[in-house]
């Protein structure tokens, strides 16, 4: 009996493939084959990185594999290939990368029935002459070879540029890739879509089965079932794709494209890039307030950049108008959280027969509750967070932590000294109930992360078909929605969006309110965007209504290059847990100190380890320790430094607590 020695990719946090021996006797495997073998007392399902392997003698005892599994699809090179760059670049194993794609490539072999749903090209959106030649420019970058970041402002039909391009490419009999950052975005073009590629799009994001993530993998590994045009949130960069000839990376800016646990903890723009690159596809990314990082690879020239400035039925972008909540409560002009400017207006849009979208960014009833009397105020066991107040159909209260999900009931009564606790603030569940009781003959739904779960598609298309009213929701209403009767959208408490604790805070406030005021207005009809807010003169509003653009673009920018922050610098964020506070204190400072002094650290400024502005999870303690790299020659050999240094700085100190490596935190 020969024996032929293979290495195998195992879904673990491993930093070496373990060998095995293969009977030579038996089915044939090759790199990508399916196996099964045992390791450290456990059966795992892994993947044949390489064949034909001569391990040297003695190194250690070679365990035959159990099985090959023939049921299963083979991984494709290309896959491989992606998986070992993020690793690389993301600075975790490829195990983790395998473990993280493992429910959508776990495929069987079953032969699929071949499509015949041809596309309609009555269903193929008219372009406006801007579109058409945006289209082209797209096209001419294309054959360059450029990534292409499509700027287009809200309204202006960047849809219907994507739905002409992957048109295009599966008439050609090419798949398409097109990421949306959200669930309930997808949701909302699905039906735009169907209408052109019918059984051709498939869907894959984390809402569908995993039968049907499977199956519509097993469409894209048989070149013989015809094109398709997958529609999908992040995971599905790490699709099995065969023939990709287009990506679309839909809001690109959106921060939902990050992952941040567990590994890899990996940004889909950026995956999509080297998926681009691997398997030699055109890349497209779109949106009306692009992130700086695309902004600079576009001047830098790495991008490509189209513009569409003309919204789609030439309407001009909406009024904004602000309310100064502070100077308002002066003068009595405040009903709970709504001025009595911003409830006339939206009586006036009520009347007209239109629809209001109210943003309000905390979900729950209240963010915080607190006892007049004694100050208390109810906090998470295992975080160092306030509990937040929400409701339950049937009026009763529960305390319940954002950040590790304790719950507890409310009763009311303070524990410390008995008094009555009162909510602070509103959120969205607040809100709602208050636009019930200001209009009570409207019609009023709330879309956030605990209405979602349950019917998320309904509202929107309760919204969409003009059931609804009135709207409230949190930042996820905000995102590339089309709604035709749509006239007024509102912020209240905006100083919550643009009073973070991060440099990209007022990109990230900028990017949120454009994003918002550009779902009004959209079929001619001129829109308005009301904001409430106690910072009348923030950078970010002011830039609202001046609208100057590109000089607001090149402060930011300039900001970032003065104080070191990307897009000038790359950085990594070493992230340590532990239950106990100083043991935590004591090993992050010692590796932060370490790595300065370490040869090759004088290309990196190591801040920290500092405590980020929750640090206290779920009863373990938080420090960060955050590196700022130079974009050159070096950077690749500094980040492996950083994962090199702190793998063995573990070791040496049997460290118990958790550390992991964030590369290009958001």
């Amino acid at each position: 009996m020969t024996k032929t020695c293979i290495s195998v990719i195992l879904p673990l946090k491993l930093g070496w493939d373990p060998y095995y021996y293969v009977d030579g006797d038996s089915t044939p495997v090759v790199t990508g084959s399916r196996v099964k073998v045992l390791f450290a007392g456990r059966r795992y399902v892994g993947v044949v990185s390489s064949t034909g392997i001569s391990p040297q003698p003695g190194e250690y005892t070679l365990r035959d594999i159990i099985s090959v599994e023939t049921d299963l699809a083979p991984v494709l090179e290309s896959e491989l290939r992606l998986w070992r760059e993020v690793a690389g670049y993301y600075l975790c194993t490829v195990g983790e990368v395998y473990k993280a794609c493992y429910q959508t490539t776990r495929l069987d072999n079953r032969k699929l029935v071949p499509k015949t749903g041809p596309l309609t090209p009555a269903s193929l959106p008219e372009l406006s002459p801007a579109q058409k030649t945006a289209l082209s420019e797209i096209k001419t970058h294309f054959s360059e070879g450029k990534v292409t970041l499509l700027k287009g402002v809200t309204g202006s039909g960047k849809t219907e540029i994507y739905i002409r391009l992957a048109a295009e490419a599966v008439s050609a009999g090419k798949n398409v890739l097109y990421l949306v950052p959200e669930i309930a975005l997808g949701r909302h073009i699905t039906e735009r879509l169907s209408a052109v590629f019918g059984d051709r799009l498939l869907v894959c994001n984390s809402s569908e089965s995993i039968a049907r993530r499977r199956k519509a993998a097993s469409a894209l590994r048989n070149p013989e079932t015809g094109p398709h045009v997958v529609l999908g949130t992040r995971s599905a960069v790490f699709l099995p794709f065969d023939a990709l000839s287009l990506i679309i990376v839909d809001e690109e800016h959106d921060p939902s494209y990050k992952q941040d646990a567990p590994a890899p903890r990996y940004n889909a723009r950026e995956t999509a890039v080297m998926l681009g690159r691997i398997h030699g596809s055109d890349v497209l990314l779109g949106s009306a307030t692009p992130s700086l990082e695309s902004v600079y690879n576009c001047r830098t020239g790495r991008f490509a950049l189209v513009e569409l400035k003309e919204r789609f039925y030439n309407a001009a972008d909406a009024d904004v108008e602000i309310i100064d909540t502070i100077a308002e409560r002066r003068k009595r002009g405040m009903k709970g959280s709504f001025s009595v400017r911003l409830a006339e207006r939206m009586g006036n849009v009520l009347s007209g027969g239109g629809q209001i979208l109210v943003l309000r960014a905390r979900r729950s009833y209240s963010p915080v509750v607190q006892c007049p009397d004694c100050a208390y105020i109810p906090r998470c066991p295992r975080c160092n967070v306030s509990l937040s107040l929400h409701m339950t159909q049937r009026g009763e209260g529960r305390l319940i932590c954002h950040y590790c999900g304790h719950a507890e009931p409310f009763s009311g009564e303070c524990p410390k000294c008995g008094g009555t606790m009162r909510p602070l603030g509103a959120g969205t569940q607040r809100v709602e109930e208050e636009l019930k009781e200001l209009f009570p003959s409207a019609s009023v739904e709330r879309l956030d992360g605990d209405t979602a779960r349950d019917d998320e598609e309904g509202i929107i298309n309760r919204f969409g078909g003009g059931e609804t009213d009135i709207l409230v929701g949190t930042q996820m209403i905000a995102k590339g929605f089309d709604f035709s009767g749509l006239s007024l959208v509102a912020v209240l408490q905006a100083d919550s969006i643009m009073g973070q604790q991060d440099f990209r805070a007022d990109e990230r406030a900028l990017q949120l309110l454009e994003q918002f005021r550009g779902r009004t207005g959209r079929r001619g009809e001129k829109g308005t965007l009301v904001i409430q807010t106690a910072q009348p003169d923030h950078p970010v509003l002011q830039e609202l209504v001046s609208g100057s653009g590109d000089g607001f673009i090149r402060r930011l920018l300039e900001e970032r290059r003065t104080f070191g922050y990307p897009p000038y610098t790359r950085l990594v964020n070493v992230i340590f847990r532990d239950a106990d506070r100083q043991r935590l204190e004591t090993f992050a400072g010692d590796f932060a100190a370490g790595l300065s002094s370490a040869p090759g650290g004088e290309s990196m400024s190591v801040a920290g380890p500092c405590a980020p502005l929750v640090d206290r999870v779920a009863g373990e303690y938080v420090r960060h320790v955050r590196i700022a790299l130079r974009r050159d020659k070096r950077l690749s050999a500094c980040k492996s430094l950083i994962s090199e240094r702190l793998s063995a700085f573990e070791k040496e100190r049997n460290y118990t607590g958790h550390a992991v490596i964030d590369v290009d935190p958001v």
